[in-house]
């Protein structure tokens, strides 16, 4: 592994761990320190974070123009500006605010973080190193998620973490890592993503499976709470069950799918989630005692979909992009994930017509991923699909 490989995951890492320490704790923070009701709370850093979705078509061209090394810098700083204000925030107006330069910051990091790697890897597939970065920011965020835990001095203490590990990333990145980049000032791009059908294709259905995991990050605690009535350690025991498995076997997963193309591994990746949302209702027929072992079971289903189908999907996105607009293509392709993310929670408040409505939904979503993807391969260059080597 070369010198900016490594320490573009070190930075990655140190990054990820100071957003465990304080995300998870964000809201807490703006209902007790600062003072806001949660209903209040939530509306306003969800109303901050709707600029995300004018950041990807900006993000993009400055990736094509100046090179993800330095986007993914200035996203850190930003990223750093952003939850240090939260120390001077008062009240509705200025959480809003720094929701919104927070948002901003998330935004220009993941329309560049994944170029920013291809440029380190070189010319190889891309699935390993899209999946070791996978595997090292998961388990630096439960990391730093497990440590906030013992922070002695209050939700202060790991904002300020959050800040100095932006800070501390961005100089790993600034001094240690060397990302060539073939500038695209005046080179006319092939395409634009707008009229690149495929490739929209494939964003739309990449946003079809995401549902799954996004609605699993914000619906199974109400899955488990409100609709089964289990145990209150449950949800945090399964998602610390899914965030293991993901750290620990990102590239075996790799190995053991290797024949497939990435298609093939997408749509295998998409039919298990579909799996999980059916094994996942079954619970309701669970008996209580029984319910912890299941779900925590059922959890290792969706691992297997995510493991299957994450690296390939970045891969895939990235082949399939014109080498001189990939900054722009990729940041067109997080509007699969940004959706998702807002979608999410209005699919989990469908618990309240009936408990199997959401587990419908979101089963059909990765149905309609499966059969989209089998659609959309023939319709990609082959080079993007090939089977994967090694």
């Amino acid at each position: 592994m070369t010198r900016s490989r490594a320490a573009l995951l070190i930075a990655l890492g140190i990054d990820n761990f100071g957003t465990g320490l304080f995300l998870p704790l964000v809201l807490l923070y703006v209902t007790r320190e600062i003072g806001l009701p949660l209903g209040v709370a939530g509306m306003a850093i969800t109303g901050g974070g709707l600029v995300a979705f004018a950041v990807p078509p900006v993000a993009g061209h400055l990736v094509d123009w100046i090179g993800p090394r330095w986007v993914v810098i200035t996203a850190f700083l930003v990223q750093a500006t952003g939850v240090s204000l939260y120390l001077v925030a008062d009240g509705v107006v200025t959480v809003v605010a720094v929701a919104m330069i927070v948002a901003v910051g998330q935004q220009l990091f993941y329309c560049a973080l994944y170029v920013l790697v291809a440029d380190v890897a070189g010319n190889v597939p891309k699935e390993r190193p899209f999946a070791l970065v996978a595997m090292v920011r998961t388990a630096a965020f439960g990391a730093g998620a497990f440590a906030a835990a013992f922070v002695p001095s209050g939700y202060r203490v790991a904002l300020v973490g959050d800040v100095v590990t932006f800070l501390v990333a961005a100089g790993v990145v600034v001094a240690l890592v060397d990302a060539p980049h073939k500038v695209a000032w005046f080179e006319k791009v092939p395409a634009n993503v707008s009229k690149n059908r495929p490739y929209l294709a494939l964003i739309l259905f990449c946003g079809l499976f995401s549902l799954s995991l996004d609605f699993f990050l914000v619906g199974m605690p109400v899955f488990v709470l409100d609709q089964l009535h289990g145990p209150s350690w449950l949800p945090g025991a399964i998602l610390a069950v899914f965030t293991l498995s993901f750290s620990m076997s990102g590239t075996l997963a790799l190995r053991h799918t290797r024949r497939f193309t990435r298609i093939g591994a997408m749509r295998l990746g998409s039919g298990l989630f579909a799996a999980w949302s059916a094994l996942s209702f079954v619970a309701i027929f669970v008996p209580l005692d029984g319910l912890p072992l299941y779900l925590l079971t059922v959890t290792l289903v969706l691992a297997a979909g995510e493991l299957v189908f994450g690296p390939r999907g970045g891969a895939l996105a990235e082949a399939a992009a014109p080498p001189m607009a990939r900054g722009r293509y990729l940041a067109a392709y997080q509007y699969a994930f940004t959706f998702s993310s807002v979608l999410a929670p209005a699919v989990a408040g469908l618990f309240s017509l009936a408990v199997w409505v959401p587990w419908v939904l979101v089963a059909t979503c990765a149905c309609l991923a499966v059969a989209g993807l089998g659609w959309l391969g023939p319709r990609l260059p082959e080079n993007a699909v090939t089977p994967i080597q090694g």
